[in-house]
């Protein structure tokens, strides 16, 4: 077999009380929600040559969450708003990406086009945006809504929000602000490009008001695994993040996803796949698991369940008894490509 060129690209995800969901109550864990922490850990991630930080987001408090809290689990509260936070670390660090979660769900597409070109010169061309939709009902609560958007029509709004992000991005070219004080023209106006995007959901006249950094715009990641999440990702992302449970899965996805570039003008190697990893480290093989059966030991029923219905965003999942048979997926507006997870794993155990 042909040996490889590329190059692995890793990102460190930063989740304050650690990926695995009973962490936080291990005997060594730390409280601190300083941000001299969140500096140190990005410095790390630098100096172990780590391409990108990434924090998730969440605009929402389920009511899950706040009944997990008395079954010893963390609340789902997020120390620090994630552009906020990332923007105190370009300021600690020099090379390292930062990518931060925003949901295309309940913002408007010029705030947030606003924001991450902010931060992208503010880190001199490191930002990066994990577009996401919002399944969760305490978010759509919190934005006016009675109800969570449609998944169809979450990622019919996600396109179109895209499209007038990276329009917006577009804004100025590299050379527009020409700043001639003798002649008083800061900016050539042949060089701005008025967006005046009118779809079905946005209506945004544009310019943005940021001139753009000469990397030219933030880099776009795509954590969506479902079907409209995989042609989102092949038509505007760079970056894709997701999850599979084989190595067969793993390969029929990237596959798939690679495979959906041409239509759009794209070559197979402008977008890159990230898979997660959940690593336990040991020096040897039976100390990692020791330590991972201590993780284990610390969830209670009441947790997992809660964590279940997250995921598949089935909220009844929690009155099914905890010991009784596995419950029939029911079909929600939740996130489809962690109930598809969900289903091929309970298939394979079947």
């Amino acid at each position: 077999m042909a040996r490889r060129k590329e190059q692995l690209s890793l990102g460190a995800f930063l989740l304050f009380t650690g990926h695995h969901v009973a962490a936080w109550r291990h005997p060594n864990a730390s409280d601190s929600q300083r941000l001299v922490d969140f500096v140190g850990f990005a410095r790390a991630a630098e100096d172990a040559k780590f391409d990108a930080v990434f924090l998730a987001d969440a605009v929402g408090l389920r009511s899950d969450d706040v009944e997990a809290s008395q079954h010893k689990a963390h609340s789902g509260v997020y120390p620090f708003e994630p552009l906020t936070l990332l923007s105190a670390l370009a300021a600690s660090t020099s090379r390292i990406g930062l990518v931060a979660t925003a949901s295309s769900s309940f913002t408007e597409p010029f705030n947030l086009a606003r924001q991450f070109a902010s931060l992208d010169s503010l880190s001199e061309g490191r930002a990066g945006w994990n577009l996401v939709t919002s399944a969760e009902p305490a978010a759509a609560l919190n934005f006016g809504h009675n109800a969570p958007i449609p998944h169809a029509e979450r990622y019919a709004r996600a396109e179109e929000f895209a499209d007038v992000v990276l329009g917006l991005w577009d804004s100025w070219e590299d050379d527009a602000f020409v700043r001639d004080r003798a002649a008083g023209r800061y900016f050539d106006r042949d060089k701005l490009h008025v967006l005046d995007h009118v779809g079905k959901y946005y209506r945004v006249k544009g310019p943005l008001n940021i001139a753009r950094y000469p990397q030219g715009r933030p880099v776009l990641v795509q954590a969506g695994s479902s079907e409209p999440g995989k042609e989102l990702a092949a038509r505007t992302a760079e970056v894709i993040f997701t999850a599979q449970q084989t190595l067969a899965e793993a390969v029929a996805f990237y596959s798939d996803v690679k495979g959906r570039l041409g239509k759009y003008g794209r070559s197979a190697d402008e977008l890159k796949i990230l898979p997660g990893v959940f690593p336990v480290v040991g020096r040897t093989e039976s100390e990692a698991k020791e330590k991972f059966d201590e993780l284990q030991s610390l969830i209670s029923p009441e947790v997992g369940l809660n964590l279940l219905a997250a995921f598949l965003g089935d909220a009844d999942i929690v009155n099914d008894p905890v010991d009784g048979p596995i419950p029939a997926l029911r079909q929600t507006e939740g996130g489809k490509s962690r109930q598809a997870c969900w289903s091929t794993s309970r298939a394979a155990k079947t």
